[in-house]
């Protein structure tokens, strides 16, 4: 069963009123986002499997698809 997180990557990469820049800004904030749920997830007592991961995963496909560069990584980023 698809999260609505997913639902939402699926409806942005298929979309046909959104540039190609216009989808990977959007995706990037979903990554943005998923990113630090998954930081506060981490340092809380919830458990390991927090379904971030999968949520990044799926992000990082979609990305891949529209031909997206990986963003430059500074010290303090996952």
């Amino acid at each position: 069963m698809a999260t609505f997180r997913e639902m939402r990557v699926l409806e942005i990469v298929e979309s046909g009123s959104l540039t190609n820049d216009e989808k990977v800004a959007e995706l990037r904030e979903i990554e943005s986002e998923a990113r630090g749920l998954q930081r506060a997830a981490s340092e809380s007592s919830m458990g390991d499997d927090d379904g971030w991961q999968d949520d990044l995963r799926q992000v990082r496909l979609a990305l891949d698809k529209l031909g997206a560069k990986e963003p430059k990584k500074g010290a303090a980023s996952l």
